[in-house]
């Protein structure tokens, strides 16, 4: 392709900030060895006069959480008529609310589990689910705050004030019925689902360390499970991305209860903001196609200066 002038927008102030920084470096220095201009810029909030002065022909939206993947960021690129990547504002919107998810998924059969968003302080009260459940953030994501409530754990029954969880950091979580069984995750390039993974840890669950820590997390690529249970991944990944109005690369990520065959299986969330780290799954997916790094990213450039034709 031609040699581009592109800004690499990475770090702000997430949690998800070191992810994000590791994730921009990988993408500039995969578009400096393919001979474009890179400009990285570690977002901090005169984002817009940075982003005026650089003047980029394309900006590589590198960010993880809010505000870069919540809307915030695409709304301003937007206004000032910047090529970027990934999707755009209603589809970053809705995804990084996983209440908003399910009401924009579900009536249409993609199955997600349960739950509703509780205010912290009635957990401290009963439980407001049956136990095991889920507690998490409703618009984290990379695991950020995740906890798993059961019978015999360290949590207190009511859950403990003083318990290390999520209800010391936010005032609602979303709580969800705990599925057993086994982590899967399916990436979308394009309008294409690319393979399924199956994530396991070596202890726990996988959590922000587990994900970003090498060594705490085998993937299996592609994972070795059923090849209905392989299709139904990839057939409701591209659903949900169609259906939510991704752009570029999403990722879908999922809980299949092996025991329960495809019934078993259920999307957690769509992120539209996948990690471009060493250790992340859209990268590995792809590669295991035979694209490399270096392609992934030109091809997100692309979809990016093509959707701005469009828009």
């Amino acid at each position: 392709m031609n040699k581009l002038h592109v800004a690499v927008l990475m770090g702000g102030w997430s949690n998800e900030r070191p992810v994000s920084l590791m994730s921009g470096n990988g993408v500039a220095d995969a578009l400096e060895a393919r001979g474009h201009t890179v400009t990285r810029i570690d977002m901090g909030r005169d984002v817009a006069q940075v982003l005026a002065a650089t003047a980029p022909d394309v900006v590589f939206n590198a960010l993880h959480g809010t505000p870069g993947e919540d809307g915030t960021v695409q709304g301003m690129m937007d206004l000032m008529g910047l090529a970027y990547t990934h999707s755009g504002l209603a589809a970053s919107v809705i995804a990084i609310d996983k209440a908003l998810t399910k009401q924009a998924l579900v009536p249409h059969g993609i199955p997600m589990p349960g739950g509703r968003v509780v205010p912290v302080a009635e957990i401290f009260e009963r439980d407001p689910l049956p136990r095991p459940y889920v507690l998490k953030p409703v618009n984290e994501g990379s695991s950020v705050g995740v906890a798993i409530v059961t019978d015999h754990g360290n949590t207190g029954n009511p859950v403990s004030r003083d318990a290390v969880g999520p209800w010391q950091q936010f005032d609602h979580l979303l709580a969800e019925p705990f599925i057993r069984g086994r982590e899967l995750t399916t990436a979308v390039l394009g309008d294409r689902a690319l393979l399924v993974t199956e994530l396991r840890p070596k202890s726990g669950f996988y959590d922000f360390d587990a994900k970003y820590t090498e060594g705490m997390t085998d993937h299996i690529c592609p994972a070795e499970i059923p090849d209905d249970v392989t299709e139904a991944c990839r057939d409701i990944a591209l659903r949900a991305h169609r259906l939510l109005g991704c752009r570029g690369t999403s990722r879908s990520d999922f809980r299949w209860d092996d025991e329960r065959g495809i019934d078993g299986l259920f999307l957690l969330e769509v992120n539209t903001q996948p990690g471009m780290t060493p250790l992340s799954l859209v990268p590995e997916q792809a590669r295991a196609l035979g694209m490399d790094y270096g392609e992934l990213v030109e091809i997100l450039i692309r979809d990016a200066l093509a959707q701005k034709e469009v828009r």
